[in-house]
């Protein structure tokens, strides 16, 4: 095995681990379900379960690599008792990393596409038709998606292929600061704008009434599973951070501090919509429509708006560009670890298969897009997200508390002696039963609640 290469700051692992977690769901999707099933007392719900959920598993899952010092699959190995085989789960956390990043490279170029457009004013004053029309333009186009999947590629490639600590982690670094200031600045330009006071009180303002139409079984579940979803558990790419960073540190000091950063991104994007959105008297969408729709409709009313638009979707591309270097960082170290691979050849192994294996997800929107694999309306997107998302996060996190709470793993001792190594706070042992028996079953509901609703 090659010397191993590591993080050279801990702030470049809180950021790198922050940027891999925060991803397009925190824009997306949190600030709709926020408003959807009642503004602030969502959140608090919300941040309930962040801790409950996020904070042990994405310790253990850090620990995992702090311990092995390896990749998910080597540690694995490295972890598990003689004979046993926890180690069967590692590829199936390699196949997720390829599967994320399988549709997170197109819709990455989609982002920075929309980042050109925006800045060149191709939206300036246009109509509505015009602004929606454009989307529907690009993703009937394979030739100009995949030009601006590979740009999206050829960055993090670059960036992978320099090295961890001058390649990932200071890319990452300063995309993280770009991010999170450009952001701050849209949220402020958002909340000040005239008319933007009745969207900032639908984000904001509790409404026990939202609850109750909703139903509180309804609302409990979908702050669980987004406190889950967010972290992108579960399929290594936190093992990786975890094998690069030091034991001068306890993992259970570190952890918070990054959810924070990940929820601090979340809520921007919503202090960022609703207000802008109620300003001109457009209803916030949600998903692609929210993104790539409702948003440039916004901007291209707004004065200034190539401008606001243009900062808008750099920072959106720095969000989704930080996970692909995080993600694919993890792949790098799988084939450099596993099979000594040398960092340039890994890099370029993986540039090609991703490169090959995008276009699926781009063709599934036009020249195959009658293969529609989860029912009506639904691209061979939905279905890679769906086995990432639904399946391969929870199950591939299920594993991880078992790997770190149960006797016939690693086992809790050996979990929280990696886990609190160095100074900081220390993982609460008097978790240990919960971490045993009842996050595991939270898990298990999440897991097929979201596979009930689905279909």
């Amino acid at each position: 095995m090659q010397e191993r290469e590591k993080l050279s700051s801990r702030l470049g692992f809180i950021l790198l681990s922050a940027g891999c977690a925060i991803g397009l769901g925190n824009v997306w999707r949190f600030p709709y379900i926020t408003g959807e099933y009642g503004g602030a007392t969502f959140v608090l719900i919300y941040l309930i379960f962040l801790v409950l959920i996020g904070v042990p598993v994405m310790t253990m899952e850090f620990a995992i690599g702090r311990g092995g010092k390896q990749n998910i699959v080597g540690s694995y190995r490295t972890l598990e008792p003689k004979g046993s085989k926890w180690h069967i789960a590692g590829p199936f956390a390699i196949f997720g990393n390829y599967m994320l990043l399988f549709f997170y490279v197109p819709v990455t170029g989609w982002l920075i596409y929309y980042f050109y457009l925006n800045f060149t004013g191709h939206f300036a004053n246009q109509s509505t038709e015009f602004v929606t029309n454009e989307f529907n333009v690009m993703l009937a186009n394979p030739t100009l998606q995949f030009f601006w999947a590979m740009v999206a590629l050829a960055i993090t490639a670059l960036v992978a292929v320099i090295g961890l600590a001058k390649g990932v982690e200071r890319v990452s670094k300063f995309m993280m600061v770009i991010l999170l200031a450009l952001m701050v600045v849209l949220a402020v330009h958002s909340v000040t704008l005239p008319g933007s006071h009745e969207g900032l009180m639908f984000f904001i303002k509790p409404s026990l009434e939202k609850i109750t139409d909703s139903g509180l079984g309804e609302v409990i579940f979908a702050a669980m599973g987004q406190a889950f979803f967010t972290l992108s558990l579960g399929i290594g790419a936190m093992t990786i951070m975890g094998s690069y960073f030091g034991e001068d540190k306890t993992l259970t000091g570190e952890t918070p501090r990054i959810i924070v950063l990940d929820t601090m991104v979340a809520l921007l994007a919503g202090f960022i919509i609703f207000p802008a959105c109620s300003a001109f008297g457009i209803e916030a969408g949600q998903g692609a429509g929210l993104m790539f729709v409702t948003l440039p409709n916004v901007f291209s009313q707004m004065t200034g708006g190539s401008l606001w638009g243009g900062i808008f979707f750099l920072a959106m591309s720095f969000a989704a560009l930080t996970t692909l270097i995080a993600v694919f960082e993890n792949l790098n170290s799988y084939w450099m670890d596993m099979h000594g691979f040398s960092r340039k050849n890994a890099t370029l192994l993986n540039s090609t298969i991703l490169a090959v294996m995008s276009l699926p997800c781009i063709l599934g929107f036009n020249l195959i897009a009658g293969f529609q694999p989860l029912g009506a309306g639904t691209s061979i997107l939905d279905l890679e997200d769906f086995i990432v998302s639904n399946l391969l996060l929870p199950l591939g996190s299920l594993v991880m508390v078992l790997f770190c709470s149960w006797r016939y793993g690693w086992g809790w001792d050996n979990f929280t002696s990696t886990a609190d190594k160095g100074d900081g706070l220390k993982f609460p042992r008097w978790l240990r039963l919960y971490c045993r028996y009842i996050l595991p079953l939270i898990i298990l509901y999440v897991t097929i609640e979201g596979i009930i609703q689905k279909f």
